[in-house]
């Protein structure tokens, strides 16, 4: 019985690289208690993999989490795969606003003790108590009354690419580190409209739930997140508040929601905001990356990983084991590199 990929990593981005089999990018959560995660998600896998699934799902006992590509042609099944599981039956579905159906290469769903890392151990939080979803609509009315508080529950380097006019934006490397940076940074205004928002909405009704336990009396989220709502604006003709790119969690990296370009390249300045990794693996550092600095550096953040790339993979591999890089793991190129 197949639990599991077994194929190399080298062979599967080849293989989806050289496919032109049609792929849609989905990703859809819900919180729900679920009692066995082991046994529900060996089920889940045995469901997906025939219908060639690829992506990266986590299963904990407060629900599910999954950023998948499914092949277009067995939409339908899918669907009807979902909703055979009595929890998920007709949970929203949020389809990628660019999507090259390049975005995974294999099917993994691993087991958590969370479906999100909050840092939360507050046996009194009940994260299904969650504030009011919503719509792109609702949402650009509401956030044009001056008391309202906006909030992006993102990390600093998602934000940097793209974000919604007049939010509040947290400086921070992680989701939780930002739960109790708002809390205290808005904790004067706890009687006012709070409207949270993030990529998918995954995070912001985990947001909203622990504002709402903190006290907070008119608490809402973005529904869908920013990919739903650029979704909406665009087909019901509504006006885009969101500038800039959508940062994603895969091969793409983001895509793009309105033309404006608010960030920088980390190494010289000029407007770009497409996100890289550093090519030498042993740094990995994601960072903004202009083509002219990308064809200078041979796409390194530094002249010395410049350097390391450029040495037999035998002595990278060394560089590797004698490197500890941990440090740098949550800079995602906050600081302008050289």
């Amino acid at each position: 019985m197949k639990l599991h990929n077994k194929v190399d990593k080298i062979i599967l981005k080849q293989r989806i690289l050289e496919s032109v089999e049609p792929r849609t990018t989905i990703s859809f959560y819900k919180y729900f208690p679920i009692g066995n995660p082991q046994v529900f998600r060996d089920h889940l896998y045995l469901l997906l993999e025939p219908l060639g699934v690829l992506g990266r799902i986590y299963v904990a006992h407060e629900g599910i989490n999954a950023q998948i590509s499914v092949p277009s042609a067995q939409i339908r099944i899918f669907k009807d795969t979902l909703n055979q599981i009595t929890f998920l039956d007709g949970v929203r579905l949020n389809i990628a606003v660019e999507d090259n159906g390049k975005s995974f290469i294999k099917l993994g769903i691993k087991i958590k003790s969370k479906i999100v890392a909050d840092g939360l151990n507050d046996p009194n939080f009940n994260s299904w108590d969650y504030g009011t979803h919503l719509s792109a609509e609702a949402f650009n009315k509401l956030t044009s009354k001056p008391e309202t508080l906006l909030v992006d529950m993102r990390n600093h380097y998602e934000s940097e690419v793209g974000r919604f006019e007049n939010a509040i934006i947290p400086d921070v490397d992680t989701f939780k580190e930002e739960l109790d940076f708002v809390v205290k940074l808005l904790s004067d205004k706890k009687d006012q409209p709070l409207v949270m928002y993030c990529t998918g909405g995954i995070r912001c009704e985990k947001a909203s739930a622990w504002m709402k336990h903190n006290g907070f009396k008119d608490v809402y989220q973005l529904e869908g997140g920013i990919i739903k709502y650029a979704q909406d604006v665009k087909q019901n003709g509504l006006l885009n508040k969101f500038k800039g790119k959508n940062f994603v969690f895969d091969e793409r990296l983001g895509e793009r929601i309105s033309d404006d370009i608010i960030a920088q390249c980390h190494q010289c300045g000029t407007p770009w905001d497409t996100h890289v990794n550093c090519k030498n693996i042993g740094c990995n550092l994601l960072f903004i990356q202009c083509p002219t600095c990308a064809e200078k550096l041979e796409n390194c953040c530094s002249e010395h990983c410049q350097i390391i790339a450029k040495l037999p993979e035998t002595d990278q591999k060394d560089h590797r084991r004698n490197t500890d890089s941990g440090i740098r793991i949550f800079s995602k190129g906050r600081f302008k590199l050289k």
